[in-house]
């Protein structure tokens, strides 16, 4: 029987965090953008896997930075 996957947790993998729809649309009209402007992140990325997203969701990244505290990165949910 196959076991099952744990999240990712190494000190090298920054947050990633599913958006709600609100919050999206507040993203995308903020910067004036669409979501196929939006760098991407494939649906079967394993930073991901626990989120249950589907294609269109928007992720949150939080990255620490030495210079700027944390920084929050935006990928686009796809499938290919």
């Amino acid at each position: 029987m196959a076991e099952k996957t744990e999240k990712i947790k190494h000190i090298l993998v920054p947050v990633h965090k599913k958006i709600s729809d609100k919050e999206k649309a507040e993203l995308l009209k903020k910067y004036n953008i669409t979501l196929k402007e939006l760098p991407k992140i494939l649906i079967n990325d394993s930073a991901i896997s626990d989120l249950d997203a589907k294609e269109g969701d928007v992720i949150r990244i939080t990255r620490k930075s030495h210079t700027a505290g944390e920084v929050a990165y935006y990928r686009g949910v796809t499938s290919g």
